[in-house]
């Protein structure tokens, strides 16, 4: 099984952007701790804070992966060309976000993504990615 998890905007400054919301640890680190836990799945990852390089990484993954993790960052509220891409590709996507954005600012309890997304995982922490390789895997 090959997973792709694909991080956007200000992902990057996790384990120092605004700890009490998405706690210290870096992606690296729990990166680490995902791959350890799915011994048996192979895990690529990429982040950037750029939606083109989302978009193209989409389209790349999107017809040989198994399944993308997507977390869209501020993106999900704002991004028609992430649905679309999203909406164009075979590979089956679910939607990852650390914190609860039901719970954030009303702009954050709307996802554009979600709709095209085989399902959404949402303010259970990190652990939320953990959830999503277990529901490839089932």
């Amino acid at each position: 099984m090959k997973l792709l998890i694909l991080n956007g905007p200000n992902l990057n400054l996790l384990g120092t952007r605004e700890p009490a919301i998405y706690g210290r640890q870096t992606f690296e680190e729990y990166f680490e701790t995902l791959q350890m836990a799915f011994p048996s799945v192979t895990i690529h990852y990429f982040q950037s804070n750029h939606e083109g390089l989302l978009i193209d990484k989409l389209h790349e993954a999107g017809f040989t992966y198994n399944g993308i993790i997507l977390n869209p960052g501020a993106y999900t509220h704002t991004s028609i060309a992430l649905a679309d891409a999203i909406a164009a590709i075979e590979t089956p996507v679910v939607e990852v976000h650390i914190s609860n954005i039901y719970s954030r600012e009303i702009f954050r309890q709307k996802s554009y993504t979600a709709p095209n997304c085989v399902g959404s995982i949402t303010g259970l922490g990190l652990k939320g990615y953990d959830l999503a390789v277990a529901y490839f895997m089932s």
